[in-house]
């Protein structure tokens, strides 16, 4: 007698990021857009760089059900970031590989996707994602900013503080408007700041902050050159020897007699 062999069911698995499209080929916006995500994304980078876990990104796709899989909206945040997540690079954001969804989402408005961000957008990352903070900005219309906190699993306004900032509580930063010159653009840029309203430095703002540094520190060696130097004259002028006065200032003791001269 035959033996029948029942298979096993087979159970399919949800697609891995390697599997999943991650570029629609639609660009940004405009350069502004562009631009306003780097700022956002590269300041925020040497402050991740000094945790042991979290990850940015934007304008990347953030997959959140086999629902959305199925209507392929897959379009991602401007710009998000996650905590208490592996340092790795990613395709794409999978939910149901990383076990969260972003903590922090931030929309950047146009014309064509104010309403989409405000209204539909919202609700998803509100009911379906359950993104713990949620901010958009418009930067061609700073006065349009707004953050919204989930709270009972609804999104409650931010207020702004006294500083004029919307302040992350999952990220312990601050985002404010800041006038000035980024990449040849003039405008007002969201950026992030500590608590204490200092701003993260671009990387055009930090070559700046390195040359005053350094300017500062070679004022500082001059300045202390300049005191040894005065030093030695008084040591002379006591009527030590020229050798005696080098050796208790470390002058080079041709230094110490063109001082006498």
């Amino acid at each position: 007698m035959l033996e029948t062999v029942l298979a096993e069911p087979s159970v399919k698995l949800p697609p891995t990021q390697a599997e999943l499209p991650c570029d629609d080929g639609i660009p940004m916006e405009t350069q502004r857009h562009k631009l306003q995500m780097d700022i956002l994304i590269d300041t925020i980078q040497p402050w991740l760089d000094q945790r042991t876990d979290g990850y940015v990104g934007g304008n990347m796709f953030v997959y959140y059900s086999l629902a959305q899989l199925k209507n392929q909206d897959f379009r991602g945040p401007d710009f998000f970031a996650v905590l208490d997540v592996p340092k790795t690079e990613r395709l794409s954001w999978v939910v149901w590989e990383e076990g969260k969804p972003p903590d922090v989402v931030i929309e950047l408005l146009s014309e064509s996707t104010a309403n989409n961000d405000k209204n539909q957008k919202k609700l998803i990352y509100q009911n379906q994602m359950r993104v713990s903070e949620y901010f958009w900005y418009d930067p061609f219309n700073p006065h349009d900013f707004a953050g919204f906190d989930l709270n009972s699993g609804v999104y409650q306004p931010i207020a702004f503080n006294e500083k004029n900032q919307l302040v992350s509580k999952v990220l312990d930063l601050a985002l404010v408007r800041w006038e000035g010159n980024y990449r040849g653009v003039d405008a007002t840029w969201l950026r992030w700041a500590t608590l204490d309203g200092e701003l993260f430095p671009t990387s055009q703002e930090m070559v700046v902050i390195a040359q005053q540094r350094a300017e500062q520190e070679k004022q500082r060696a001059e300045q202390a050159e300049l005191q040894l130097r005065q030093v030695a004259i008084n040591l002379l002028q006591s009527g030590m020897s020229v050798e005696q006065a080098a050796q208790l200032t470390n002058l080079d003791i041709l230094e110490v007699e063109r001082l006498i001269n």
